[in-house]
C-alpha cells in the first residue's frame, strides 16, 4: 500500500466523521435519542482513530537511530492497535452503557425528523468515505477476497478504515431501525435496543482489529509471493547453488528483513563468495524492493544439517 493511498482514505474518513459527529450530537440534544448519542460518540471515536493513524504514519517515517537501528516502521502497527482499544472502550462500552440506561429508563424521542434526517445524511457521508477506502484497497488487493485482504495486509491503515467505515454504516442502519421502531411503537425501549446493538457491533470490530494488529506487532513474515521471489533471486546456479534456510520479518509495512543461509561451492575463494553475496543482495532488492535489510550467511550444503533446521 502506498503511503499516499492510505493517507487519502484516512483523511476522507476523518473529514466525514467530524462532520457526522457534529450533526449527530446536535440531533441528540434536540431529540434526546440514546442511539444518536451512541452514534455521536462512535463518530467522535472514529475521528480520534483516524488522527492516531495519521500520527502513527508520521512517526514511522523517522530515521533509524543507534537505539532503534531498524527504524520506527512498527509505530504504524502500535497506533493501529491503539485504534482498536479506543473503538472498544470509547465506542463499544459507552454504547452498551447508554443502551442499558435507555432500556431501563425509556423516554420518547422528540423532534423525530432531526435524528432521521441526520442518520440519512450520515449514511450518505459514510458511504462516500467507504467508497474511497474500497477504491484505494482495490489498487493493491489483487485477487484476494476482502477477508483475506484484511487478514494478510501488512499496512494496517486501509484495513482499519475499511472496518471502521463498514461498522459505521451498519451502526447507522441499526440506529435508524432503533429510532424508527421507537417512533412507530411509541416505546423508547427500542431506541435503547438499537444502542446496545451498536455497542456489540463496535466491540466485535474492535476485537477483530486487535487480533490482526497484534499479529503484526508480534512480527509477520513476508507473503508467499514475496518469499518465492526472494528465493528465486538468491540462487544464481553458479556460486549460490541453493537456499539452505531463510527467515523474513516485516520491520514495518514497507520494510522487510531477510536473513538466509545460502549454499556456496566448497572451493570458492573468499572474494568469490563476497561478490556472490553482494550480487544476491542486489537481485533480492530488484525483485522485492521493500527488502531493505538483508543478512546472508554462506555455508556448505549438508542435507542432514538442513533437515535439522526444518528445511
Amino acid at each position: 500500500m502506498s503511503a499516499s493511498g492510505g493517507t487519502r482514505a484516512i483523511v476522507a474518513a476523518l473529514a466525514a466523521n467530524l462532520a457526522i459527529a457534529v450533526a449527530k450530537f446536535v440531533a441528540f440534544l434536540i431529540s434526546t435519542s440514546s442511539s444518536m448519542l451512541a452514534e455521536s460518540v462512535h463518530s467522535l471515536a472514529d475521528s480520534g482513530n483516524q488522527a492516531l493513524l495519521l500520527l502513527g504514519g508520521k512517526k514511522a517515517k523517522r530515521e533509524a537511530t543507534p537505539q532503534h537501528p531498524f527504524g520506527y516502521g512498527r509505530e504504524r502497527y502500535i497506533y493501529a492497535f491503539l485504534v482498536s482499544i479506543v473503538l472498544f472502550t470509547v465506542g463499544g462500552m459507552f454504547a452498551l452503557y447508554e443502551g442499558y440506561e435507555k432500556i431501563h429508563d425509556p423516554h420518547p424521542i422528540k423532534a423525530w425528523y432531526w435524528p432521521v434526517g441526520v442518520l440519512v445524511f450520515a449514511i450518505v457521508a459514510e458511504s462516500l468515505s467507504f467508497r474511497t477506502a474500497i477504491k484505494e484497497s482495490n489498487e493493491i488487493r489483487g485477487n484476494q477476497t476482502w477477508a483475506q485482504f484484511i487478514k494478510r495486509a501488512k499496512a494496517p491503515e486501509l484495513p482499519v478504515v475499511l472496518l471502521e467505515d463498514f461498522g459505521a454504516l451498519i451502526g447507522l442502519v441499526l440506529a435508524l431501525v432503533g429510532v424508527g421502531l421507537a417512533l412507530l411503537t411509541g416505546n423508547g425501549v427500542w431506541d435503547g435496543v438499537g444502542t446496545v446493538c451498536i455497542g456489540v457491533l463496535l466491540i466485535v470490530i474492535a476485537i477483530v482489529l486487535a487480533l490482526e494488529t497484534k499479529s503484526l506487532l508480534l512480527g509477520e513474515a513476508a507473503g508467499t509471493e514475496e518469499v518465492e521471489k526472494i528465493k528465486a533471486a538468491l540462487v544464481d546456479g553458479d556460486t549460490v547453488t541453493r537456499v539452505i534456510h531463510m527467515r523474513t520479518l516485516h520491520l514495518g509495512p514497507e520494510e522487510l528483513l531477510v536473513a538466509a543461509k545460502i549454499a556456496v561451492q566448497h572451493d570458492d575463494t573468499a572474494t568469490e563468495v563476497a561478490n556472490a553475496i553482494n550480487a544476491a543482495e542486489a537481485r533480492i532488492r530488484a525483485a522485492v524492493p521493500i527488502a531493505r535489510v538483508i543478512y546472508l550467511e554462506p555455508d556448505i550444503y549438508q542435507p542432514e544439517a538442513a533437515k535439522a533446521d526444518g528445511n
